[in-house]
């Protein structure tokens, strides 16, 4: 990079963070310009991004660092000159994250953090595919019998649908890049190298595939968050150590090519795996907990459902029921404790348009409750809400618990299997006694009702209510 491209480097960071009269106090460390602005509102991040030049953005409280890599120093003398600050000497890089003392909180707060971050972005097409459900069902042959399965509208409704949730590993690779301060195309690269065609074939004929004589497990990723959320992890540490070291006229080659050929094999062998593993673990656990412990371990179950849901591990206890559906001819105990925790998640939406005073917020509380009752879609609710406002999670698993808890104390069973998530799903408890399917509605209900009057009274914290204006 030329004199004249860090001038003007300066002169463009100059105009994207409120002017020179916006600045504070400006110092930099061995890779970042770091300032101290009087006014954050003025900064417009985004654009500073994509400057040629600029690595990424992050703030310290009220500083705001721009990485910039080997050439900051050379950055930070034209901007002091065109701002008209002193020389200061550069900070050490290692206070660069300075260190806080690790506790659970901490590292579950971290870990929300990054999860909401990177479904953050993606909550606009969830809505948009959520609705598109909706359509669906109300004017498909569950309902209304406007359209049919063979109509080009409704397959091209279910087409958006079933795309958003079949690449949802793309789109979450995507946010989690942007999260973690690298360039969105490169996560969004980590979650279609777990949906590559010739990877899918492989897994689906079961052919053997190893890299350096390690052998690679074949396992269908689509639809999990787990494997993509590490993979991006690693990716954003190599991509910026790479960025740091690698000299700045190969640079933009390097870094990304480096973080590739590390990150996708480690993916495939390691991290991958490990997220399988987990979300097989943990299904195995609670179905072992919930068949041995009563209505009390149902309800526990329904409790945690959602955030199977969430982390995508709901997959293998899904499993676990259709196993017993096969054997059995129904299903029973978590498998009904399931849908309560679905119909839990309903009140939560509904308690939160109820709850809320913001135009903005409550018009999204409607639309996320109307794509999970009608349109069998819970995401939204999931993350467009409960990350936001973490404490929804409370109601949302309380309700859950009483209506799991009251159908495992009345041994309601399922005799049906698959029709969707949303309140349609009460046919799945036909086909057995009267009391079978209204003991089914009276937990439903329940779940429902407990989290949205819980939802009302302790959705949100004074912090929400002071920062969100809800």
């Amino acid at each position: 990079m030329a004199k004249k491209s860090f001038a003007e480097l300066a002169d463009n960071i100059l105009a994207h963070i409120g002017g020179k009269d916006n600045i504070s106090f400006a110092t930099h460390c061995m890779t970042r310009l770091r300032l101290t602005l009087k006014d954050r509102s003025l900064v417009q991040e985004d654009e500073i991004k994509n400057l040629d030049g600029v690595l990424g953005t992050q703030w310290a409280g009220e500083q705001l660092q721009i990485i910039i890599g080997p050439n900051v120093t050379k950055v930070y003398a034209e901007l002091c000159n065109k701002a008209g600050l002193a020389l200061e000497k550069p900070v050490r890089e290692n206070l660069d994250h300075p260190k806080e003392k690790l506790t659970v909180k901490s590292v579950i707060s971290k870990v929300l953090d990054y999860v909401s971050g990177s479904m953050a972005a993606m909550i606009p097409a969830l809505l948009g595919v959520g609705l598109c459900r909706v359509i669906a069902t109300i004017l498909g042959p569950n309902m209304a019998h406007i359209i049919e399965k063979e109509d080009n509208l409704y397959i091209l409704l279910n087409l958006a649908y079933d795309s958003f949730f079949y690449y949802l590993p793309i789109l979450i690779g995507f946010g989690a890049a942007k999260k973690l301060n690298i360039p969105a195309p490169m996560g969004a690269l980590m979650g279609a190298v777990l949906l590559a065609p010739n990877y899918v074939n492989m897994v689906t004929n079961e052919q053997p595939f190893d890299f350096l004589g390690i052998n690679i497990p074949l396992i269908n990723y689509s639809q999990s968050m787990i494997p993509v959320l590490l993979s991006v992890a690693l990716l954003a540490l190599l991509y910026h150590f790479f960025a740091k070291v690698s000299p700045d006229i190969i640079t933009t080659i390097v870094t990304p090519f480096l973080s590739i050929l590390i990150t996708v094999p480690i993916t495939f062998i390691v991290l991958a795996p490990i997220g399988d593993i987990v979300s097989n673990a943990v299904a195995d656990a609670l179905t072992i907990f919930g068949n041995t412990t009563g209505f009390i371990g149902v309800g526990v179950v329904a409790a945690l459902y959602n955030f199977l849901v969430m982390t995508g591990m709901h997959g293998p206890i899904n499993m676990v029921f259709m196993t017993d559906y096969f054997e059995k001819g129904y299903m029973a105990g978590i498998a009904s404790g399931g849908v309560a925790s679905i119909w839990a998640c309903y009140g939560v939406a509904l308690g939160a348009f109820l709850r809320f005073k913001n135009k903005k917020e409550k018009s999204n509380a409607l639309g996320y409750f109307i794509s999970g009752f009608v349109g069998g879609i819970t995401e939204p609710t999931l993350f467009g809400l409960c990350l936001k406002y973490r404490r929804c999670f409370i109601p949302m698993s309380i309700g859950a618990f009483v209506g799991g808890a009251y159908m495992g104390l009345t041994n309601v069973v399922r005799y049906l299997v698959g029709g969707g998530s949303n309140f349609l799903m009460l046919v799945k408890f036909t086909g057995g006694t009267t009391a079978n399917l209204v003991n089914a509605v009276i937990g439903c209900l329940l779940a429902m009702a407990v989290a949205t009057a819980l939802t009302c009274i302790m959705g949100v914290t004074k912090e929400d209510k002071a920062e969100q204006n809800v």
